[in-house]
């Protein structure tokens, strides 16, 4: 009895290691479109944040303008409270100016930088922050 009729394991071999070839190319060209389209999100995402790191800074000031303006009338409270208002409003100023001069890259490291030297504050911060957003999200339904 002649076996050329049927496939020996050789040729078993050589589909299952063509076909392994091929899902792992397939793999590797989603993986490839996924990343592409990742990164041009976040470029997308940082450029838009640069965009309106302008108008915030305005915000910012315009804040800060306000309230000096109010500190000014506020006769509650005395002098504690009109120093309170205008060393909030100094740290407004110097937030806009911060927004104003660095870019978005720039934030991000120094983020990193003030989570590495305070991770406790860092994580009840986020853990705060994540709360809040939480509840808005819920309450958006």
């Amino acid at each position: 009895m002649s076996t050329d009729n049927y496939p020996n394991e050789n040729t078993f071999a050589d589909e299952a290691k063509e076909g392994a070839r091929s899902v792992a190319e397939k793999v590797t060209s989603a993986a490839s479109q996924v990343k592409d389209t990742v990164a041009d999100f976040g470029r997308n995402a940082v450029n838009k944040i640069d965009r309106s790191r302008e108008p915030a800074a305005k915000g910012l000031e315009s804040a800060a303008s306000g309230l000096h303006d109010k500190a000014e009338g506020i006769k509650q409270g005395g002098e504690k409270v009109t120093s309170f208002a205008h060393n909030a409003a100094d740290k407004l100023s110097s937030t806009a100016e911060y927004v104003r001069s660095n870019d978005v890259k720039s934030m991000v490291t120094d983020l990193e930088h003030v989570v590495r030297r305070n991770p406790g504050p860092s994580l009840l911060l986020a853990a705060i922050g994540g709360f809040f957003v939480g509840r808005a999200l819920r309450n958006s339904d």
